[in-house]
């Protein structure tokens, strides 16, 4: 089930976008992008439309993924 990300709280939206780009070890290139750089862009693609926010209701867990 997709979740709209602009109905979460942005503190909640915050900390899930975290847990995703630190599990998703995104390969970023040779120069390191800090954290909240990587939160930022996830967000901004969740704005646009090229990303929703699943919740998969046996495991309770969430993820987000590509359009």
């Amino acid at each position: 089930m997709e979740i709209p990300y602009d109905h979460l709280e942005p503190d909640t939206l915050r900390a899930l976008v975290e847990e995703y780009v630190t599990r998703a070890g995104t390969d970023y290139g040779e120069v390191e992008v800090p954290l909240p750089t990587k939160v930022r862009q996830v967000i901004a693609r969740l704005e646009r439309g090229e990303a929703v926010i699943t919740y998969d209701p046996e495991t309770k867990s969430c993820d987000i993924v590509p359009c």
